[in-house]
């Protein structure tokens, strides 16, 4: 099923992100957590592609699989960095043998040692190429408070606007804490003229080690609200594990409560974290 068909539907959608492993003595143990996570029956999995392809084939195996054996719909990642021409056609060609109609295209980060060679320089360039010989559905990144490479949030929205042109048919946001944040750049998108469907991104938050990994990353701000909450339950697993699975079940709550409709979660192959959040959102989500 295409990801589009389940977004206009009249209905809210949770969905859920893994990760593929790097050796494939591991891939038993990641399989089996999607696996759990597929049986929460969320609205779809995406599968991530490790840096610099490095677990394409993981990716394309996990997300097949899952497909196959669970029923879900999968979003597997295909990344600028990394595809040569060759190797995109290759991932496209396994995709539809495999009947996945949907993929997300990233740029990607460079692996660990430097440059790596590509032909294509920019999402938008993956997404043309794609949609110039396939008709799956295409999701693409967005960053609400901006990618940390552009040089400002209407240059950013610029470049977002070229996905969408090349053919993105969908947008999940980077994570953020603050819902505020995500409601203006709802905003500031609809007025730059990009009318796809964007899904909010929320990453839940179960260790201080996790906060500190993913600000670094993403930049993103973090309210002295759930700094506090980090502060206080850090030394304390399972309590910081509730209350990150609470704080990521408010926000959903909130987002929920004012309209939005599409919420994706970095669940980390934490099965776990996903069913706390499932329960949460029990009632709400009939």
């Amino acid at each position: 099923m295409k990801i589009t068909d389940l977004l206009n539907e009249d209905r809210i959608t949770l969905s859920f992100e893994v990760f593929p492993p790097k050796k494939a003595e591991k891939f038993e143990a990641v399989k089996n957590a999607a696996e759990a996570i597929a049986d929460l029956h969320p609205s779809f999995m995406s599968v991530t592609y490790g840096a610099g392809g490095s677990t394409a084939g993981f990716t394309a195996e996990l997300a097949a699989d899952l497909k196959k054996e669970t029923g879900v719909t999968v979003l597997p990642h295909l990344t600028c960095v990394g595809s040569s021409r060759e190797h995109a056609d290759r991932m496209i060609d396994q995709y539809v043998r495999e009947e996945i109609e949907n993929i997300m295209v990233l740029r990607g980060d460079m692996p660990n040692g430097g440059e790596i060679e590509t032909d294509f320089t920019h999402a938008s360039d993956l997404i043309a190429y794609i949609k110039s010989r396939s008709d799956v559905c295409i999701g693409g990144a967005c960053y609400p408070e901006g990618h940390p490479e552009s040089y400002n949030k209407n240059d950013d929205l610029k470049g977002l606007k070229a996905k969408v042109d090349a053919g993105c048919d969908f947008l999940t946001t980077q994570m953020f804490f603050d819902n505020n944040i995500f409601y203006n750049f709802l905003y500031r998108a609809g007025r730059a003229g990009i009318n796809v469907p964007i899904l909010a991104g929320i990453m839940p938050i179960t260790n201080a080690k996790q906060l500190d990994r993913s600000v670094a990353l993403s930049g993103t701000n973090v309210p002295e609200r759930f700094r506090a909450i980090v502060d206080t339950f850090k030394d304390n697993p399972s309590a910081m594990k509730q209350a990150g699975i609470v704080y990521a079940s408010e926000q959903i709550i909130d987002l929920i409560a004012n309209g939005v409709k599409n919420i994706h979660v970095y669940s980390m192959n934490k099965s776990d974290v996903a069913a706390g959040i499932m329960n949460n959102l029990s009632e709400i989500l009939k």
